[in-house]
């Protein structure tokens, strides 16, 4: 041919480039034999041990946001150090090669290595390659920092495919001088990830409730290799719309190596982004409500609710002492975590629902409607005894056990002015005659002693309270029926007596408490279709007479401001007057017993203005002094903040901008 009668002249640059060809093709094909022959059972066990592992990508939570849309809870970013361990093989090796083999060897010269010493020394230079970064890192941000090694290989052992966490939740200033000096070290990178955060501190935290770290999720069915941080509700709002805010996880596909390195990665699903929960709650009136709270002593134990007495809207609810919500997201200390345990300040309780308490005098506001229906006469003069050991002050005897009285003796007490004294002669006198079917049902109409059902009742985060059932007549002696007229024997909580006075301030409607307005997709393309709204509910009516409601508003308002001109001295709720703002109220304080001696439970109750009600204000403080000198002052201040901030609504609706929360 053509090519061979030119080779066989000569040619010799022509034959040189000849044999160059021939030479590279026998290479090639040598390569090849080598590929397909030789290695062929290596290749074959290495795509053998190529797995894939699943990664479980949590969706970004949704926000709790109150009534006018300023966010309580929301997501925000955390930078974390992570170790990308397949990017360190050729560093581990290098450490193996020329340090610890070494040092080994000169220890022992005799020992073989191989087989498990080999495989402790493999060990022992990865941690320590890992080790010394973590050094960098750890001088590079000013923060001395020591590698756990029982950490490091229990993850290198069972995850190498996933980033091995050097340092977590970095400050805005480590971050910035962790891009300057240590961005360059190999396998460790700075990433971003969203966790809950909470703008307003504890604020509200109670009912925001807290979420906390987890692996485990009980409604989803897929087992994952792999999870990245989420976070489970535990209880408040966050826990009761736990599968709502949350979203849908997304999965991501790592294809892992026989060394257990990962190969690459692939986003099989996206995560969808949880729903926004808006609340009831007003923050600025939330906000005035736990600082008047605070002020009410040092070192305050108590709760205060403020509800809308035409929907049940819950518009601030407020339980002290409170706790950072973020503490769970991003750790705590041990002092931390046992100031949260402390027995006595409790500060994970939430009184105004899981507390129930002695109501004491403001029972009277129960007891006053059984009377009236038992057929008082409000006009009827009744004399208080004095108080043989105290003649200033009145005491009433059933029996031979004496029940004292703050109020003074004599024998003009109506129904009003009983009221404004708090006479307890007076209220067990009546309540008696009533009797205790009488004062039974009236507190039955206004569900006490049962769930609110402010949270799921499965969640197990409300008391329902102690209050007897109709049928328990035989076992109430006069004395403990005495003690029910004037709020003793019986436990409540404040959100009970927050919507029974409600009730009363509305004509009767016992509302179901509402927390939540509505809830809608963070995608804003799906609000209109997808938006769940929850409009207020009526739980019952307590079938109260007109009247009767008449004379207490009355009774209420004179207790605040003692408007009967025919009556000398102030009403026990007199703290609570706010010039030319109505407020009807009534005081209490309660005994319990506690290890060498007695202790007191101090309430304020309310609602304004009365001519045209709109709000009840129910404030509970432990170990205070009385209803009217601790806790009345709160609830001055409260509606002095409900008063501002509708002010401030007012003015923000005519000028079109949304009014700000203080702080």
């Amino acid at each position: 041919m053509l090519i061979f009668d030119q080779l066989k002249k000569d040619d010799t640059p022509l034959r040189a480039i000849a044999t160059a060809v021939l030479l590279c093709m026998i290479l090639l094909v040598a390569g090849l034999w080598k590929v397909q022959i030789v290695s062929a059972k290596k290749h074959e066990t290495d795509l053998r041990n190529q797995t894939f592992r699943s990664v479980r990508v949590p969706g970004v939570r949704g926000k709790i946001l109150d009534r006018n849309g300023y966010v309580l809870a929301e997501n925000g970013p955390r930078y974390d150090v992570n170790l990308y361990l397949e990017e360190l093989p050729p560093y581990f090796n290098f450490e193996y090669t020329n340090t610890v083999k070494p040092a080994f060897k000169a220890a022992h010269p005799d020992t073989a290595i191989r087989g498990a010493v080999r495989a402790r020394l493999s060990a022992e230079a990865r941690y320590r390659v890992a080790s010394n970064l973590l050094s960098r890192v750890s001088l590079d941000l000013q923060e001395p920092m020591i590698l756990d090694p029982k950490r490091f290989h229990r993850h290198y052992e069972s995850q190498p495919y996933v980033p091995f966490p050097l340092v977590s939740d970095l400050t805005r200033k480590q971050v910035a001088r962790f891009v300057e000096l240590a961005s360059d070290l190999p396998g460790v990178e700075l990433e971003t990830q969203a966790i809950r955060t909470y703008p307003n501190g504890g604020t509200a935290c109670h009912l925001l409730g807290y979420v906390q770290r987890t692996d485990k999720f009980e409604d989803e069915d897929i087992n994952y290799r792999y999870y990245l941080t989420d976070f489970i509700g535990r209880t408040g709002i966050e826990a009761m719309y736990d599968d709502l805010l949350r979203g849908k996880p997304g999965t991501k596909s790592l294809l892992v190596n026989h060394l257990g390195y990962r190969q690459s990665e692939e986003m099989v699903r996206l995560p969808e982004p949880g729903n926004d929960v808006h609340l009831t709650v007003d923050l600025p009136i939330q906000i005035a409500t736990e600082k008047a709270l605070s002020e009410a002593m040092p070192n305050v134990r108590g709760a205060a609710v403020v509800v809308d007495v035409r929907s049940g809207d819950i518009i601030s609810m407020v339980s002290l002492p409170g706790f950072d919500p973020s503490l769970y997201v991003r750790g705590m200390t041990h002092e931390q975590y046992a100031v949260l345990q402390d027995p006595k300040t409790t500060p994970m309780l939430n009184r105004a629902v899981y507390g129930a308490y002695h109501p004491g005098s403001i029972l009277k506001i129960a007891t006053s409607i059984a009377c009236l229906e038992s057929g008082l006469d409000p006009n009827a003069k009744f004399t208080v005894e004095p108080n043989p050991s105290r003649p200033s002050k009145g005491a009433i005897f059933i029996g031979k056990r004496k029940v004292e009285d703050t109020a003074a003796p004599g024998n003009d007490y109506d129904f009003e002015k009983a009221f404004i004294k708090s006479s307890n002669s007076y209220f067990i006198h009546n309540g008696l005659l009533a009797g205790f079917k009488s004062l039974v049902d009236v507190g039955l109409r206004f569900h006490l002693g049962e769930l609110t059902e402010i949270f799921d009742p499965k969640m197990h985060q409300e008391a329902a309270g102690i209050y007897p059932d109709l049928d328990e007549e035989k076992d109430w002696n006069a004395g403990k029926v005495a003690d029910l007229c004037i709020g003793q024997q019986v436990d409540v909580t404040v959100l009970q007596m927050a919507l029974m006075t409600a009730a009363v301030a509305n004509g009767g409607n016992v509302f179901w408490p509402r927390l939540v307005a509505k809830i809608q997709p963070s995608d804003t393309l799906k609000l209109d279709a997808e938006a769940i709204n929850f409009a207020p509910r009526v739980r019952s009516n307590a079938r109260l007479n007109p009247e009767h409601l008449r004379l207490i508003h009355t009774a209420m308002l004179a207790d605040v401001e003692n408007t009967k001109a025919d009556q000398d001295g102030e009403g026990t709720g007199k703290q609570a007057r706010i010039s030319g703002f109505h407020i009807g109220g009534k005081t209490g304080t309660a005994e319990r017993a506690v290890p060498g001696g007695k202790d007191h439970f101090t309430w304020f109750t309310s609602f304004a203005p009365v001519e045209s009600p709109r709000y009840a204000v129910v404030v509970l403080v432990v170990s205070g002094s009385s209803g009217g000198g601790t806790c009345a002052p709160v609830a001055r201040k409260i509606y002095e903040a409900i008063i501002r901030r509708e002010n401030d609504a007012s003015l923000a609706s005519t000028v079109g901008r949304p009014a700000s929360p203080t702080q």
